[in-house]
This record gives C-alpha cells, sequence and structure tokens, in this order.
C-alpha cells in the first residue's frame, strides 16, 4: 500500500521520534495527528496490546472481539510502500482468542487422534486380509512369514505394490509381486549383487532359479499336487435378514 490504510493506524518508525505531547522517545510505535507524531498514551491507544501478524485464525478472532483495534504500519523504502506488521487489540480481546484458537487445536489433535487410531485399525485388517491371500496363493509359506510380507507390502505412504490400486483390490498379481520381491531381497543373493556393481537385469537373471525354487516349493503342498492352481478366494458371505415377525391377529367383537 503506498498510502496508509483507511482506519485507525500506528506506524512502526523508520527514524528516532519523540512525542511531540510530552515529549517521550525514542517511540517503538506512534499516531501522526495533524502531521505530529503522539505516543500511544497520549493518542488513548496505550491500553492496546500488539499482535504480530503470522497467525491468520488469531488476528482475524483477535480482531472481531476487540471493540477498538489499529493497524501497525511499516514504511518499505525500497518498496516505496507500507506493509502491515500486526494489530493493536484490546488484552482481553486477544486472551479470548487465544482461548478459541487453543481450543481449536486441541480439537483438531483430538481429531487428528481418532483419524490415526482409524487408519490404524484399516491397516491391521488390510494387512490380515493381505496375508491371508499370500497364504491362499502360497499355501506353503509360513504363517509369519506371509504376515512380514503383508505387513510390508502394505505400509501407508510406502507406494509399495501393496498401496497400489491393485494392491488395495488383492489382486493376484500385486500379491504375486510382493511375494517375489520378498523371496528376492530375503532368500537370494540379490541385494549383495546390487551392491557389488551388478546390473539390476542381470542380477534378476542369476537368482531366477532360486526365486522360482522358492516359490514352487511355497506352492506346492501335500494336498495340492504341483501345477495346480490355488483354490479361488472364499466369498465374503452376508447374513441373510431375519424375517419379518408376523403381525399380531386382531379379534373385532362381534356386532
Amino acid at each position: 500500500m503506498a498510502s496508509p490504510p483507511p482506519g485507525l493506524v500506528v506506524f512502526q518508525p523508520l527514524e528516532r521520534r519523540r512525542c511531540a505531547e510530552c515529549r517521550s522517545g525514542p517511540l517503538p510505535l506512534l499516531v501522526l495527528e495533524h502531521g505530529e507524531p503522539r505516543c500511544l498514551d497520549c493518542a488513548d491507544l496505550g491500553h492496546l496490546v500488539y499482535l504480530p501478524r503470522g497467525d491468520t485464525a488469531l488476528t482475524r478472532r483477535a480482531r472481531e472481539a476487540s471493540g477498538l483495534c489499529a493497524v501497525v504500519v511499516r514504511f518499505h523504502r525500497r518498496r516505496a510502500r507500507y506493509e502491515r506488521q500486526g494489530l493493536l487489540v484490546e488484552e482481553a480481546a486477544l486472551v479470548h482468542a487465544e482461548e478459541r484458537c487453543l481450543a481449536d487445536v486441541q480439537a483438531r489433535a483430538r481429531r487428528r487422534q481418532r483419524d490415526a487410531a482409524r487408519r490404524a485399525a484399516e491397516d491391521v485388517r488390510f494387512t490380515a486380509a493381505f496375508a491371508a491371500e499370500i497364504r491362499r496363493l502360497f499355501p506353503g509359506c509360513p504363517a509369519e512369514r506371509a504376515l512380514a510380507i503383508a505387513a510390508h507390502a502394505s505400509v501407508r505412504g510406502s507406494g509399495r505394490v501393496g498401496r497400489s490400486a491393485a494392491g488395495r483390490a488383492l489382486s493376484e498379481a500385486a500379491v504375486r509381486a510382493a511375494v517375489i520381491a520378498a523371496v528376492r531381497h530375503t532368500d537370494t543373493p540379490y541385494d549383495r549383487l546390487l551392491m557389488s556393481g551388478v546390473a539390476r537385469g542381470e542380477a534378476r537373471r542369476r537368482i531366477a532359479s532360486l526365486t522360482e525354487t522358492t516359490l514352487r516349493k511355497w506352492r506346492d503342498t501335500p494336498d495340492r499336487p504341483p501345477g495346480r492352481p490355488p483354490p479361488p478366494p472364499t466369498p465374503t458371505r452376508t447374513p441373510a435378514p431375519a424375517p419379518a415377525p408376523a403381525p399380531a391377529a386382531h379379534h373385532h367383537p362381534s356386532p
């Protein structure tokens, strides 16, 4: 703003100024009356407290609650304009505004805690479902290992296959990809090959037989001959609604 804003305006002077009325100074804040500087006490604003800019909600609420307030500005020489620095508001209004903002902060914290608990419960259920799908496709995979693979693949915000759209839908391709990746990194020298400078494609080629051996062992069980596909996933059944009670018989007296 090239000129001060309308309404009550208090200035942060760039130079040392004294009050034209009481001669106190130098003044950190002043009011111009008829072109002459006045301290806040002489301008009847000494009871106000300074609220620096920065917290939009606190500033808005303090302004709304204050019967008297003034905008504090300072002239920026390079930009050739006045810039807002904060507000002068009544102390009671500032206290009230701070209490309202604190209540909001506490409410948001409680909401975050509830959301975090809800997400954690959802993650536990999803990890269990992912592990169950691993066990369906690879019944020879130990239960603890299946749960560890599912937990790793389904970490929220990780970008891993378990958090992809296919992974959240528990598609066979996504589940298989998670298991293959786990076997590759845990049960083969794949990571050591990468660290020794072997290209990723060549490293995968070298450990392909080891990976397939583990996968075959997990796929084949005594009750499933080699090569037989896994059983389809068990559909979730919704319990049938209970039948409505028969209406009570009404006996009408004979006329």
